[in-house]
């Protein structure tokens, strides 16, 4: 028998695992279940699925960010466990072959243009980070409503910009503190490369640009991929809370906002 959500053709998504230890995300509507990274072991994936009533053989596909370990640890195991194709750049596939990341068992296909998968509209981006490529995505769901994924990346780019807005659910990075990065332990050399254009995104510049999705019409953000180190979860859930009040964007009328743990003790959203 169909589950609630199927019958009424109901959408939920949910940040499984979030951060430098891991990180992965459910998005699901009507019967087309979908994963986007796979950065911890397929056991823990197939346990936070079943943590929010969904299982990993249900998974329609993965849509790979990139190639760094933090997004692609468990991605040979489940992909070849349960059969599931996965989506990404050519060049990044390239490099996942190399280095046994995949195989020959697991069907990858590339997602350099628009596609569509179960009735859900993809439309991938690029982002800029420290990878061969890295890409976000927006899901066009349909019932009309979209949701976006863009984490690691040194700053907003043009792409994202122009394809992000008018979501109604946004996970977007809001990775460090400059100040506590640039006065934390880490070496000179990595501080430098968190801080750059192929880095990861800010406090500050996460609030902007959700100044600037809310200006359009977003009314939910899941801020995502903290770091234990360089930040702290009221820290930049603040940042961004006082850039939209700034803006005439409040809590609880215009907007929610949320902040991804490193592992999921939420239940999913529901849209």
């Amino acid at each position: 028998m169909p589950s609630l959500f199927q019958r009424y053709n109901m959408s939920k998504t949910c940040q499984l695992f979030s951060g430098s230890s891991g990180n992965s995300i459910f998005i699901s509507s009507g019967e087309t279940r979908i994963l986007i990274d796979a950065g911890v072991t397929a056991k823990r994936i197939d346990e936070g699925l079943s943590a929010i009533g969904e299982s990993a053989d249900k998974i329609n596909a993965i849509f790979v960010t990139h190639e760094h370990t933090d997004h692609i640890k468990g991605l040979r195991v489940l992909a070849s466990r349960y059969n599931i194709p996965v989506f990404t750049s050519r060049d990044i596939a390239d490099k996942l072959f190399r280095d046994g990341r995949v195989d020959e068992r697991i069907t990858v296909e590339d997602i350099s243009e628009n596609m569509e998968l179960g009735g859900i509209e993809i439309l991938p981006f690029k982002n800029s980070h420290d990878s061969v490529e890295c890409y976000g995505y927006r899901f066009n769901l349909p019932d009309g409503r979209a949701i976006s994924v863009c984490t690691d990346t040194g700053y907003v780019t043009p792409e994202a910009r122009r394809i992000i807005p008018q979501s109604d659910l946004v996970y977007l990075e809001s990775n460090h503190e400059v100040m506590m990065l640039e006065n934390g332990p880490y070496p000179y050399i990595l501080k430098q490369r968190i801080l750059s254009r192929k880095g990861h995104l800010s406090n500050d510049d996460c609030a902007e640009f959700a100044r600037v999705l809310a200006e359009s019409g977003t009314t939910r953000f899941v801020l995502a991929h903290l770091s234990r180190e360089n930040n702290y979860p009221d820290i930049a859930k603040q940042t961004t809370l006082n850039s939209l009040n700034a803006a005439g964007f409040y809590e609880g009328k215009d907007f929610r906002l949320s902040v991804s743990s490193p592992v999921n003790g939420s239940a999913p959203i529901l849209l």
